[in-house]
């Protein structure tokens, strides 16, 4: 049911959060068919690394998603200042609703509520109150979900994977975090499919599911 989804919107507060959290199902919902749109809402210019020009992340996101099969035209970059997001809660939400009359996802993927990042929780509570009559997953993004529920596994195929590994590879910018790295991505993928008897997937606590 949720990989037959035809318009999907996923929302990642940092350019790479989406890919890190979904870009394997990004990539087997594109294969399937799906309209993905992809909302970035910083391209975190006071985090990165010195050398790196201030629009590089902005370039990256462009260069991650394309490797998903997401086209430029439904890619949109904003960017709010990193770690001050629950300063810009009312014109979050306001962007967000305008994007769920406009676009009308049927599926929507966003952090966990339980992500302890300031800026996580800003998208996790603004998209649950935004997207109030869709169905809503959040992804897992391990280092910063102190408690999460694994409530929902999407099987993925090694093809996915790979999508996915080249896609974060794309960001240069971010390779010197520890968790940037292919065989973190595919140990992850290989645990969450083992647990259901697949060879890989991806996990996601479920808010809503409306069919």
């Amino acid at each position: 049911m949720i990989t037959g989804a035809k318009r999907v919107l996923v929302l990642a507060p940092h350019t790479d959060d989406g890919e890190f959290g979904c870009g394997g199902t990004m990539a087997r919902l594109v294969e399937s068919g799906a309209e993905v749109h992809y909302i970035a809402f910083s391209i975190a210019t006071r985090s990165l690394p010195p050398g790196f020009p201030p629009d590089t992340l902005a370039r990256e996101v462009r260069e991650a998603t394309s490797e998903l099969g997401i086209p430029e035209s439904q890619l949109t970059v904003h960017d709010f200042d990193v770690r001050r997001f629950p300063e810009f809660r009312q014109d979050i939400l306001e962007l967000l609703i305008k994007v769920s009359q406009e676009f009308k996802p049927d599926l929507v993927f966003q952090p966990s509520h339980h992500d302890v990042h300031q800026d996580h929780q800003t998208i996790a509570s603004e998209g649950l109150r935004a997207f109030k009559h869709t169905t809503i997953l959040g992804y897992e993004i391990p280092w910063n979900n102190f408690d999460f529920a694994y409530q929902a596994y999407i099987a993925l195929e090694e093809r996915h994977l790979e999508k996915k590994v080249a896609a974060l590879e794309k960001y240069a910018s971010q390779m010197h975090r520890r968790y940037a790295n292919a065989e973190y991505v595919w140990s992850l993928a290989r645990t969450h499919g083992t647990n259901v008897a697949r060879d890989y997937a991806e996990v996601f606590q479920v808010y809503r599911v409306v069919t």
